[in-house]
């Protein structure tokens, strides 16, 4: 392959990161056009790779072909590794920024294999506990934060602190706001974890299985409001750290505004998640508003 072609195949890649990011990812799409030009890339890159794997038992009309997609996502990184040449966009953009900025491919392998446990288990399967929810939460969106930290070249154990609790805040939100989805999917609410639902009087155990009522919106409000307050917490902490991580770290930080848009926003609908007001705008709030705040925290080096 010449260099010519080479380098119109790797902005074609790139294109189209940009453009699945902005389709799906709204919001963080903002957030990475804040990030300096040098950052951009990789940052598109691993973020589309996110939509990719977040979305392939969405977008399955069966659960096996979702599966059988991400365990696709799985095989792509050992291809990569293997320097092997991978016909998919994402996976090209992906390659390159491995290669070039020397991104570990473990986190990106653990965060696929977190999204492959999930998808086998059964739809009746219920979390356990909060903390298997911020488990997963850090496996799928921390590790996103963790790889552009790397490919930035930033070093920094408060920037890695902040980028885990801000992904577990994202993460357990992404989850709430997901469940009338979900719900609507399987007639189950997937992500209210069982010692959450009894605490609210939501678990009902038949014999030896359990299943969470759906019929009582104020219970699910209480329960809702519990998790948010644990993402709460976690973006309480990434901001305590503020103060020591580094000046060039803190625009990859940038998902905790969302992260709080969206826990406004909530708050505001008293923590009913089926409130018609979540959808409205970006995560609830007017499309400038939002801007406007992201502009002001990337302006005034916040997160």
């Amino acid at each position: 392959m010449s260099g010519s072609s080479a380098s119109g195949g790797s902005r074609a890649a790139l294109s189209y990161c940009v453009q699945q990011v902005r389709n799906y990812d709204y919001h963080h799409y903002l957030c990475l056009l804040e990030l300096p030009p040098n950052m951009r890339k990789a940052a598109f890159a691993l973020r589309a790779f996110n939509v990719e794997t977040a979305r392939a038992m969405d977008v399955a009309s069966d659960p096996k072909i979702g599966l059988m997609r991400l365990l696709w996502w799985q095989e792509v990184i050992d291809k990569i590794s293997a320097n092997k040449l991978i016909e998919h966009p994402t996976a090209q953009a992906l390659a390159a920024v491995i290669s070039e900025h020397k991104v570990s491919k473990s986190w990106l392998k653990r965060s696929v294999e977190a999204r492959i446990n999930d998808a086998q288990r059964e739809v009746t399967d219920i979390w356990q506990t909060v903390q298997e929810l911020e488990k997963y939460s850090e496996d799928t969106v921390s590790t996103l934060l963790y790889t552009t930290l790397q490919a930035g070249g930033i070093k920094s154990t408060a920037a890695d602190h902040a980028a885990s609790h801000i992904g577990k805040a994202s993460g357990l939100l992404l989850l709430l706001k997901s469940l009338p989805y979900h719900a609507s999917r399987s007639n189950h609410f997937s992500y209210i974890p069982a010692d959450v639902a009894e605490k609210h009087g939501l678990l009902v155990k038949h014999g030896g299985q359990s299943e969470i009522r759906m019929d009582s919106r104020s219970d699910l409000c209480n329960a809702v409001f519990e998790m948010a307050s644990v993402a709460n917490a976690h973006l309480l902490k990434a901001r305590e750290l503020a103060g020591s991580v580094p000046a060039e770290a803190r625009p990859v930080l940038l998902p905790a505004v969302p992260a709080q848009v969206f826990l406004d926003s909530l708050r505001r609908a008293h923590f009913d998640v089926y409130d018609s007001s979540l959808t409205r705008g970006v995560l609830g709030t007017p499309p400038l508003w939002f801007q406007l705040k992201l502009k002001w925290h990337s302006w005034k080096g916040k997160y």
